[in-house]
C-alpha cells in the first residue's frame, strides 16, 4: 500500500506588508547552501532559530510574512519592538489578536536575517501542530525566497541555496522546464489550464506551498470554473480564521508549463471559507503540493522564473481522504507500560519493578511512564460511511485495526484512513464516559 498524501493548510493575512531584510549567508565565500527538510503531507517544515531559540516552521510561498505561534515546548523566546496588530486569514470567524514585533534575528543553517519582522498569533486556539502531528511553531513565507535561487528537492527533502549569479544557472537552462513566475505583493503566481467538463479554461494561481492538495479553484467568483457533477463536500483545512470547507472532484486534467496531470482530486473552497481573500489581480486558484511534490523546483522571484524538472514522484496517483474522517491531536498524555529489560538495565522514570518468576531469570519487568499523543476525531463528512456508523466529532481514538493509537504517529493513524484500497477500519474510541466499537468500510466515491 502506498503512504498517504495528507490535506492541509492554505493560508493567507489580511497584514499589510513591510520591507525586511532577507536572509543572506553568513560567509560570503559561499555560493550555495543545504537545507535539509521534513516532508510532512506535501508540506516543507525547516529548522529556523529566531533570537537564538530552536524553532520548527513550515515553509510556505503563499505568506508573505514570518508568523509565529504554538510554544508548547518553548522555554523562553525574546521579542524585539513589539506593538498590537489585528490578523485574519482563510476561515470564517472574525479577525484575531496578534503582536507584530522588529529587530529579530532569524538565521537557517548558514543564511540569517538580522532586521527580521515577525507577528505573533496570541490565540492558543490556533495551533498547526494539532493538524501536522507534530509541534511547529511558524509559517515563513516570501523573504526566505527573495535574495536567492531557491531549488526545493521534495523526493530527496533538501533545499538549496544558489546565489543569483551562481554557475548553477546554466544547468537550470539545461535540465529544467522554466515557466514565468509573476510576483506580486511578495507572492508568486503561475498561469495554468484546466480542463473540466469539457472545457480548458485558463487559469491564475497563487504558488501555495503551504497548501497540500493538489489545485484550488474558486468557482464561486468564476464562471469559467463549473464544479463537476460528480463531487462531494469536504473539509479543506484550517486557516487562521477558522474551518476551510469546500467541495472535492477529479477534474478531466491540470496543465503546467509542459506538463499534464490526469483525473487530478481538486478542491473548489467555500466563498465563506475564502472571503479574506483579495482577488483584486485575476486570482483563480491555487497550486499547491500534491503538485509541486512531484518535481525538483526552482524558484526565482528576483527574475520572475520558476522552473521544473520531474523527480521520482512524478507519477504518483492522486489520493483522497476516502474514510471521512479528519485525525487531530489534541493533547498528551501519561501511559504506564509494561517493559521487559536485561536484568544490568535501568529504566529511567520507573514506577515500579518485579521480577519475573516464570520465565527467564536474567529478565525482569518494570514500569515506564511515558509522555504520548491523544488523539480526536475533528471532523466527520457528512453522509459518508463513517458518519453513517455512528462516529461523532470530539471522539476519542483508542486503537484502529487493533493498534494503540498513542504509540502512532498522525501520519501512520492516517496511512489506514487515505488507503488506496477499499479496506474495512475497525476504531475503539472513548467518548465520555463510555468506551465504544466502529467498524466502518473506507470507499471510493469519485
Amino acid at each position: 500500500m502506498k503512504k498517504i498524501i495528507l490535506f492541509f493548510f492554505l493560508f493567507g493575512f489580511a497584514i499589510l506588508s513591510h520591507s525586511q531584510q532577507g536572509f543572506e549567508f553568513t560567509n560570503l565565500k559561499n555560493n550555495q547552501i543545504k537545507i535539509p527538510f521534513k516532508l510532512i503531507n506535501n508540506l516543507v517544515f525547516i529548522n529556523v532559530k529566531v533570537n537564538g531559540v530552536d524553532l520548527l516552521f513550515l515553509l510556505d510561498t503563499g505568506v508573505s510574512e514570518t508568523i509565529l505561534f504554538g510554544f508548547e515546548d518553548t522555554k523562553e523566546l525574546n521579542l524585539n519592538h513589539v506593538e498590537k496588530i489585528s490578523v485574519q486569514g482563510l476561515g470564517g470567524n472574525a479577525a484575531m489578536e496578534g503582536l507584530k514585533s522588529s529587530g529579530n534575528k532569524l538565521i537557517i543553517d548558514k543564511i540569517e536575517s538580522n532586521n527580521h519582522l515577525l507577528y505573533l498569533i496570541l490565540d492558543p486556539s490556533f495551533n498547526l501542530s494539532n493538524y501536522i502531528g507534530v509541534t511547529i511553531n511558524g509559517i515563513i513565507g516570501s523573504s526566505f525566497f527573495e535574495n536567492h535561487l531557491v531549488q526545493i528537492d521534495y523526493s530527496k527533502h533538501m533545499i538549496h541555496l544558489y546565489n543569483l549569479d551562481s554557475k548553477f544557472n546554466r544547468k537550470l537552462k539545461k535540465d529544467f522546464v522554466h515557466m514565468p513566475l509573476l510576483i506580486e505583493r511578495r507572492k508568486p503566481y503561475v498561469n495554468s489550464v484546466v480542463n473540466l467538463n469539457n472545457d480548458k479554461v485558463e487559469v491564475k494561481l497563487l504558488v501555495d506551498s503551504g497548501n497540500s492538495d493538489a489545485v484550488w479553484l474558486f468557482d464561486e467568483i468564476s464562471d469559467k470554473i463549473q464544479v463537476p457533477q460528480k463531487h462531494f463536500d469536504d473539509y479543506l483545512g484550517q486557516g487562521l480564521s477558522g474551518v476551510v470547507e469546500g467541495k472535492r472532484a477529479r477534474i478531466d486534467a491540470f496543465s503546467i508549463a509542459d506538463f499534464q496531470f490526469q483525473f487530478p482530486v481538486v478542491a473548489f473552497p467555500n466563498l465563506s471559507s475564502i472571503k479574506n481573500i483579495s482577488f483584486y489581480n485575476g486570482r483563480l486558484g491555487s497550486l499547491g503540493g500534491e503538485i509541486l511534490k512531484r518535481f525538483v523546483v526552482v524558484f526565482d522571484y528576483n527574475r520572475g522564473g520558476m522552473y521544473l524538472k520531474k523527480n521520482k514522484l512524478y507519477k504518483s496517483p492522486f489520493y483522497y481522504n476516502k474514510s471521512g474522517v479528519e485525525i487531530w491531536r489534541t493533547g498528551m498524555q501519561l501511559v504506564r507500560k509494561l517493559v521487559v529489560v536485561p536484568d544490568n538495565s535501568i529504566v529511567l522514570q520507573s514506577e515500579e519493578i518485579r521480577s519475573d518468576n516464570t520465565a527467564n531469570t536474567n529478565l525482569k519487568y518494570k514500569y515506564k511512564v511515558e509522555l504520548k499523543p491523544v488523539y480526536e476525531i475533528g471532523y466527520v463528512r457528512p453522509d459518508s460511511n463513517a458518519a453513517n456508523c455512528g462516529l461523532q466529532m470530539g471522539d476519542v481514538l483508542l486503537e484502529i485495526n487493533g493498534r494503540e493509537t498513542y504509540d502512532l504517529s498522525l501520519q501512520d493513524i492516517n496511512a489506514f484512513l487515505w488507503s488506496d484500497k477499499e479496506i474495512w477500519i475497525d476504531l475503539k474510541i472513548q467518548r465520555s464516559d463510555d468506551v465504544l466499537n466502529f467498524k466502518f468500510k473506507v470507499v471510493d466515491i469519485l
